[in-house]
């Protein structure tokens, strides 16, 4: 008999795995639709805790304000990562010049940003709440306890590191760095989702052996985040290439990307290769209504997804939905990975 705390640890922790992943659907559209800057300050928007609905309600040197305060907030930064030994990297956010230029109120991207701040809140409630019931393991489970705190750590970090984000006008790595602590913080949860369901479940035993199964579901979770980072950085320099190019013939940006581009495309074969040989033997060893089953079958649909809103992008001048839905459906395929690793890892071979 499962007792009721631990069952809604399981089911909190369940509803934080979707909530994360809807705020990441959120970005995914902020991101899409240059919503990024649509509020210049943080953790206020135009300092306000219910953003403006029109010009009129801002003052009238608003832009000179935030570009003042970015410009003080960035050099606080600067002497941090300095201190770190990353003196270039300072130099490179003392020197950009794209900070120094004023963002003009646009009210649909700022309530697009705006919500997108709500869900991070809520998402961090969720956290926190995560924590109060992890206590109902703090005997039988403590790495559960443990883990879960680290998460709201993680959070309070990445919450402070999107106010980087806006203060260094989207600076590259520093999103990058911000989504890789995106799927940090994904991995704790399904973790600790996972070890508090087999808690209460007999060991999965199967007739042969899957060593070579761990291997590559493992390999496969490692190339699935190369391929966000490259994805990433695809993004990042279409970006540039959109500015440079005064947001005109839209068409042709895909093309102009160059290696990382192409990067980016040949890992996605390999992801696609290597889940398919995953999948054809998690159905080869696995039957019933095993777990590890389900979840293959889930990342056979979500592969899909992404082949489609991947041609979608490059064929179609990157419509905005589907920028969307990519970088939404890569982080669930990542997720779906890790939790069938996490399944694999778990099985036992029955050895006669």
């Amino acid at each position: 008999m499962v007792p009721k705390s631990e069952k809604r640890f399981i089911r909190l922790n369940l509803i934080t795995i979707i909530v994360t992943l809807l705020l990441i659907l959120a970005g995914g559209i902020v991101r899409s639709t240059g919503s990024g800057m649509g509020c210049p300050d943080w953790p206020k928007c135009f300092d306000q805790y219910v953003p403006p609905t029109s010009a009129s309600q801002l003052p009238a040197d608003y832009k000179e304000k935030y570009v003042a305060e970015r410009v003080a907030k960035n050099e606080r930064f600067a002497k941090t990562l300095e201190k770190m030994g990353k003196a270039h990297l300072a130099d490179s956010i003392r020197h950009d010049e794209s900070i120094l230029t004023p963002e003009t109120f646009n009210v649909a991207k700022t309530w697009t940003e705006y919500l997108n701040r709500l869900m991070g809140a809520i998402t961090g409630f969720l956290l926190v709440g995560l924590v109060v019931y992890s206590f109902a393991y703090r005997k039988a489970a403590k790495r559960i306890l443990v883990l879960s705190i680290l998460n709201v750590i993680i959070v309070g970090f990445q919450a402070w590191l999107g106010s980087i984000v806006v203060s260094t006008n989207l600076m590259p790595w520093i999103v990058t760095v911000h989504m890789l602590l995106a799927l940090v913080i994904l991995a704790i949860l399904v973790y600790t989702y996972n070890y508090a369901l087999q808690m209460q479940k007999q060991t999965t035993v199967i007739m042969s052996n899957i060593v070579w199964l761990k291997v590559l579901v493992l390999g496969s979770v490692a190339l699935s985040t190369l391929q966000i980072v490259l994805g990433t950085e695809v993004r990042e320099a279409i970006d540039a290439i959109a500015k440079g190019m005064m947001y005109n013939d839209r068409g042709s940006w895909v093309s102009k990307v160059g290696e990382t581009f192409s990067y980016h495309r040949d890992v996605a074969v390999l992801v696609l290769i290597m889940n398919l040989v995953i999948y054809k033997i998690v159905k080869d060893k696995f039957n019933g209504k095993a777990t590890a089953l389900r979840v293959g079958n889930a990342i056979a649909i979500v592969l899909i997804i992404q082949l489609v809103t991947g041609l979608l992008l490059s064929n179609f001048a990157l419509p905005p939905y589907a920028q969307a839905l990519h970088i939404l459906f890569s982080t669930v395929l990542f997720t779906l990975q890790y939790y069938l690793y996490l399944l694999v890892y778990r099985t036992d071979t029955y050895n006669q």
